[in-house]
Parts: C-alpha cells; sequence; structure tokens
C-alpha cells in the first residue's frame, strides 16, 4: 500500500485535486448517510448552498491530496499571520496550535515544520492512530519528519504533549474533534450541543503556552495552498467549560472564512467513545 501512495505522490496537484473533487461527488451520492449528516451540519450552520456545493469535492482533495503531502516533492506555500507566530514563540513558553477540519491541515504543521521546527521549535501533532494497521503504519512514517512528531490520542501522548511545551516547543491539535467520554464538556457548535474536548485549553493553562489559531486553505487549480495563523480574539476564561465554549465560537469564526472548505460531513454531534 505504501508503493502505491508514493505512486500517486508523483502526479501534480491539480490532477490529483481534480480526482478527488470526482470522489467527493460519488461519496455524497453513494452514501445517504453521509449526505444527510453533511446537509444537517451545513443548515444548522446556516450555510447556504453555494457554500456547501463547493464543499463536497474539497473533501474528496483532502483524502486524494494525502500522497503529494507525504511522500511527493514539496507543493507552494504561501504564508499569512506569521508575525503571530513570532510573537508566540517570543514568548519562550510554548505555542499550542488549533487548528479545526478547515482546508488541508496536514500543511499547517508541515510549513510550521520547514520554516521553524527544523531550527529551534519543532512542534508534536496530536492524531488518531488509524484503526488498521497498514494504515497506522503508513500513517506514522508518512508525518513523523525533521522538526515535526506525532503523539496519539493516548495518555502517553498528552504527557508528549506538556513534556514538549514545558521546553519552549510547539504542540498541534484539532479541538473540534470529538474527545473520548470523560474528556470533553458539551458546549454550543454553531447552534447545537457537541461534545467539545477541554485538552487544548488545559494545555495552554498548565504550561503556560501561548495559544495560535491556524488552518491551510487549498488554493484553486493546484496552486498550493495558503497558511494562516491569528491569535485569539479573547482571553482564555480559566473555567474549563467556559474556555471550551470560546474555542468553538473562534473554531466557527474560521471556518465563516471559508465554509466551502470545511468538513460538513464529519460525525461533530455524536457520542464520545469510551475508551481513550
Amino acid at each position: 500500500m505504501v508503493s502505491l501512495f508514493k505512486f500517486f505522490s508523483f502526479m501534480p496537484l491539480v490532477l490529483l485535486h481534480a480526482i478527488g473533487w470526482a470522489a467527493g461527488w460519488l461519496v455524497f451520492f453513494a452514501s445517504a448517510v453521509y449526505r444527510q449528516r453533511f446537509l444537517a451540519n451545513a443548515r444548522q450552520a446556516g450555510i447556504g448552498w453555494r457554500y456547501w456545493l463547493g464543499a463536497v469535492g474539497e473533501a474528496g482533495k483532502l483524502v486524494a491530496e494525502l500522497p503529494r503531502l507525504w511522500f511527493g516533492q514539496p507543493v507552494s506555500v504561501q504564508w499569512e499571520g506569521a508575525q503571530h507566530v513570532d510573537a508566540a514563540l517570543a514568548r519562550g513558553r510554548g505555542v499550542v496550535f488549533l487548528t479545526p477540519h478547515l482546508g488541508c491541515f496536514e500543511i499547517t504543521a508541515q510549513a510550521y515544520a520547514q520554516r521553524y521546527g527544523q531550527t529551534q521549535y519543532p512542534v508534536t501533532v496530536l492524531f488518531r492512530p488509524p484503526r488498521q494497521l497498514w494504515l497506522r503504519c503508513v500513517v506514522t512514517n508518512a508525518r513523523n519528519r525533521p522538526g515535526l512528531q506525532t503523539a496519539p490520542t493516548t495518555l502517553a501522548g498528552v504527557k508528549q504533549m506538556i513534556k514538549a511545551l514545558k521546553r519552549g516547543e510547539c504542540v498541534g491539535l484539532l479541538p473540534d474533534q470529538v474527545p473520548p467520554k470523560g474528556l470533553g464538556v458539551w458546549v454550543p457548535f454553531f447552534g447545537g450541543d457537541a461534545y467539545t474536548m477541554t485538552l487544548s485549553a488545559r494545555l495552554a493553562q498548565q504550561t503556560g503556552a501561548a495559544i495560535v489559531l491556524a488552518w491551510g486553505e487549498r488554493l484553486s487549480w493546484g496552486r498550493g495552498y495558503q497558511v494562516h495563523f491569528e491569535p485569539l480574539s479573547a482571553t482564555l476564561p480559566a473555567d474549563g467549560t467556559q474556555a471550551a465554549a470560546l474555542l468553538n465560537r473562534e473554531m466557527e469564526r474560521l471556518i465563516r472564512l471559508c465554509p466551502q472548505q470545511y468538513l460538513w460531513g464529519y460525525a461533530r454531534y455524536k457520542q464520545p467513545r469510551q475508551d481513550l
């Protein structure tokens, strides 16, 4: 399977995105469950058809671009908000990067690692290992690179991230990912109650790290990506539930900047898993 990924990694990004766009629409029409959840989430957020239509194909692009990002030649990346990263790093207390399921979240970590991580401030990214052993090996080997390490969604992974922050390094995670039971709170997200992780806020509060919001915009016609970085728009509350609610509002704000690249088909309002 690694050989297949590497084969596709030689393809131009524009071709991979075209394949992904077609695959996104195929899945949308083939799976009634996925389609209903996609449309329900978009309607609840007040997203009009002009935006969710684009998101159907963008969801497919997210998968199709992975071989190139994991095993291919570097892609073109433009930066917006690098000064916010510089300011956060200058504090010397570590940085927590928060990225919603928006655009290409693979490229934000890679872009940071290429610019900062290989010299002084590496980043550790939290991810949920796939259940399939073969895919787990592919993902782990592909994501680990100079300046970029991964941490599993386990207690060991959380400890790994805390240690990184205490060294003044950086961590990254998706705060709109549904955490296991007992590790989140029910707070509003686009008008509906969503089980939301408290880990992202606790990492910053326990270590004094700065929080920087980040997302990677997928440019049209395979022209690459633009990564966006910005600080929180409000002070993080000390209360865990209030902090989670604030971060959800911040994720909403980012998503509304480019709703056509959000994963509306993600099961954001599902019940949490029992295991960590």
